[in-house]
Formats: C-alpha cells, sequence, structure tokens
C-alpha cells in the first residue's frame, strides 16, 4: 500500500511539485470534508491515510466511516484538516485512490446480496497491475472473500495447462512437487470433474457450465468424492443476473472477474472550507 501511494504521487508530482498549489500561501490552513455523492460502500481508508501522510504529516484526519461502512449521497466519510497547499495536493490521489477502491466494495456487495449466503463470492488475479492486495482487500471490504492472491498460493491447473498435461497425470505431479498446497483443477465439462475428483483435487472449478450444467457437475463430484471435503467453485458466465442461479447450484463459491475489473468508480468528493470546522 506505501509503495502504491508513493508511486501514485510520483506519477501526480515529478518533476517539479504542484505549480499551482503553490502558489497559496504557505501559512493558509484549511479543512476540508470527504463525503459520498452516491450509494454504495467506502473502502480505501488506509490509502487515503497513507496518502495525507506522504503529503504532509501535519494534515490530520479525523474518520467518520470505515472500510465496508455502506454510504449514501452527502454521507461525511471524514473530516480533514491542515495546511490548504498540503491538503490540495493530496486530494486528486486520496480521492483515486478511495473511489476506485470504494466502487470494488460496492459492486463486490452487490453480488453477495444477490447470492444470498448460498455461496462464497470470490474474486479473481484479474486486478490492476500492482494493487491487487488493494483490490483484494476492497473485495472483502464489500463481504466477498479472496481468491489465490498470486501464482505462489497454491496449484491451479486451468485449461491451457491441461493441454499439456492430463489431468490425472497433472494432478499427480502436483501432489508430488506440493504435497502441502492445495491443488484447484478447473473443468468444462462433467467427464473432467470425474476425472478431477477421481485424481484427488482439493477444489474443482466448473468453467463456463450453465447453472443447469453446473448443478449436475456438483452432482458427479459429490457422488464420487462421498466423505472426502472438495471445494467447488463456479467461474464464467457469473454477474449479477445469474449469480443466485450459480450461488443455488450447491457450489461452495462463485468468482467474478469483473469485481476488480470492471468495478465503476464510486463517485466520493472533497469540500474545502476555508474556515471554520468542517
Amino acid at each position: 500500500m506505501r509503495a502504491a501511494v508513493e508511486a501514485a504521487l510520483a506519477e501526480d508530482l515529478l518533476p517539479l511539485g504542484d505549480l499551482t498549489s503553490v502558489l497559496i500561501p504557505q501559512e493558509a490552513t484549511a479543512t476540508a470534508t470527504l463525503a459520498s455523492r452516491s450509494d454504495g460502500v467506502f473502502a480505501g481508508r488506509a490509502c487515503v491515510a497513507e496518502t495525507v501522510r506522504q503529503v504532509d504529516a501535519d494534515v490530520s484526519i479525523r474518520w467518520a466511516a470505515d472500510d465496508g461502512d455502506t454510504v449514501a449521497p452527502g454521507t461525511k466519510v471524514a473530516a480533514i484538516a491542515g495546511p490548504l497547499r498540503s491538503i490540495l495536493t493530496a486530494e486528486r490521489t486520496a480521492l483515486n485512490f478511495a473511489g476506485h477502491l470504494s466502487g470494488i466494495a460496492t459492486l463486490t456487495r452487490q453480488f453477495v446480496d444477490a447470492a444470498a449466503g448460498e455461496a462464497i463470492v470470490w474474486d479473481t488475479r484479474k486486478t490492476t497491475p500492482g494493487l491487487r492486495s488493494l483490490e483484494k482487500a476492497a473485495v472483502r471490504a464489500g463481504g466477498g472473500a479472496s481468491h489465490r492472491g498470486n501464482l505462489s498460493d497454491w496449484v491451479m491447473l486451468k485449461d491451457n495447462h491441461l493441454t499439456e498435461l492430463g489431468i490425472a497425470d497433472a494432478v499427480a505431479r502436483a501432489r508430488e512437487a506440493w504435497p502441502g498446497r492445495t491443488i484447484h483443477v478447473e473443468c468444462d465439462t462433467a467427464e473432467q470433474v470425474r476425472e478431477a475428483a477421481t485424481a484427488g483435487a482439493d477444489a474443482i472449478l466448473l468453467d463456463n457450465m450453465t447453472p443447469q450444467e453446473a448443478t449436475a457437475g456438483v452432482a458427479v463430484a459429490r457422488d464420487l468424492l462421498g466423505s472426502r471435503r472438495c471445494l467447488i467453485e463456479a467461474s464464467g458466465g457469473v454477474n449479477l443476473d445469474t449469480v443466485a442461479a450459480y450461488a443455488a447450484c450447491g457450489v461452495d463459491a462463485v468468482s467474478v472477474g469483473a469485481l476488480t475489473n470492471s468495478a465503476p468508480v464510486l463517485d466520493l468528493g472533497l469540500d474545502i472550507h476555508r474556515e471554520g470546522a468542517a
């Protein structure tokens, strides 16, 4: 998070700094209100605080909302006070982080509500390069959960891996190479589900199946697995119109790339008060 904020500020300030705000008298101070201008879920509090800290440690923040809190138009998120130059310099970077991450949290909450507790809503690795941990935290703020963070978290055998390796062979190789790691197999058909369950996969991904096909895939897996626990995930074709149907298929989780790669920004604004309290 600190590195991401540092990079964002460098993008905004190099090589000469904030040429506009430096015109304001150095002794000028102000208060400001960070508030929502639309309905949603707030996220990104740590990024806002870190942006302000890196710009000027003399700027203070008094928080009125935390990550995961529901906001509406006019909801006060924070009061900011300190040197006016510094507040203006930090403004856009702080709003960029908060708006983006709150948008992810807001969309996630919509999916979680639509799934109605029938399945966990998972994020994916379809994230903005360099911002994955922040975006996944925003998913959790929205009530979702995080899929693997990167390629070293666990073994995930997808269709392109399986063009070279058969499912049984791939699972056996993974178990030998990484005995302490989860082995997750992507399946496009009921036959592949059968192969993965028989091979001893720890998790099965039902990929691009219809809800009806996913229901059948769950039945195949559960029948073969018996009492052995195996996480079953549905992915592909999951949107706000279909997530309830997929969640009701008997899967443990539905994964949605759109949470992090397509979430609209939540409209947040910073209003400056030249004198007085925010």
